[in-house]
C-alpha cells in the first residue's frame, strides 16, 4: 500500500512543544506526534482514535486519560504518540454509537461488538511499524496495557512495556474489567 506523508509542523500544546506529521494510508490519516530530539529508545504510545473520549471527555472509557498521560510522558522523555484513525476499535463512529446503545441495554463492550457482527477488537497495527521505521526507530518503550499491540509489532524491539494506569469511575469500571477479563489487558 502507498503511504503519503505530510511535512513536519510545530504543534505547541498544553502538554508540551511537539512536532506533528501525518501518514495517509488509503482514506485514513494517522498522526505521529513527537518531541525532538527523539530519545535513542523512545517512549511510544500507539493510541487509537476515540472521538467520544479524546475530544468530548466521555467517562465510559479511559481513552482520554491514556492519551493525556502519554502526551505528558513523551514531553518528559522525548518520545512519540502514534495516533491511529481506528475509531471504536476500528468499527467506525456509527457502529460505536450503536455499540454504546447496546451497552445501555446491559451488554458489555465485547458482547456489543459481537452483536453488531464485529470481533471484540478490529484494530490493526501494520502502519505503526512503517511509521517507526520512517523515523529510523528500531527499539521502543511501549506505553500500553494491550497485549495485542505488543504481539503485533513484530519488526520492532520492545525493550520495555510501560503500563498506563488511569482512574476508575462509576461509568468505566465495567469497561475496564471487561478489557482485563475478556481482552487480556495488563493492569
Amino acid at each position: 500500500m502507498k503511504i503519503e506523508t505530510s511535512e513536519i509542523a510545530e504543534l505547541p500544546s498544553r502538554f508540551g512543544k511537539f512536532k506533528i506529521q501525518t501518514f495517509k494510508e488509503g482514506h485514513k490519516e494517522h498522526l505521529a506526534i513527537f518531541k525532538e530530539p527523539l530519545a535513542e529508545i523512545p517512549v511510544v504510545r500507539v493510541h487509537s482514535e476515540c472521538l467520544t473520549g479524546d475530544a468530548i471527555g466521555s467517562l465510559k472509557c479511559d481513552c482520554r486519560d491514556q492519551l493525556e498521560y502519554a502526551l505528558e510522558e513523551i514531553e518528559l522523555h522525548n518520545g512519540m504518540v502514534i495516533y491511529l484513525r481506528q475509531e471504536g476499535r476500528n468499527i467506525g463512529l456509527l457502529n460505536k454509537v450503536n455499540a454504546y446503545a447496546l451497552q445501555d441495554k446491559g451488554l458489555d463492550t465485547v458482547e456489543a461488538n459481537h452483536q453488531l457482527g464485529f470481533g471484540a477488537d478490529e484494530r490493526t497495527y501494520e502502519i505503526v511499524e512503517f511509521i517507526l521505521e520512517y523515523y529510523g526507530i528500531k527499539k521502543i518503550k511501549l506505553l500500553t496495557n494491550n497485549p495485542k499491540k505488543i504481539e503485533s509489532l513484530e519488526g520492532i524491539e520492545i525493550v520495555e512495556r510501560l503500563p498506563i494506569i488511569t482512574d476508575i469511575n462509576e461509568h468505566n469500571e465495567g469497561y475496564l474489567k471487561i478489557k482485563k477479563a475478556k481482552m487480556g489487558h495488563l493492569f
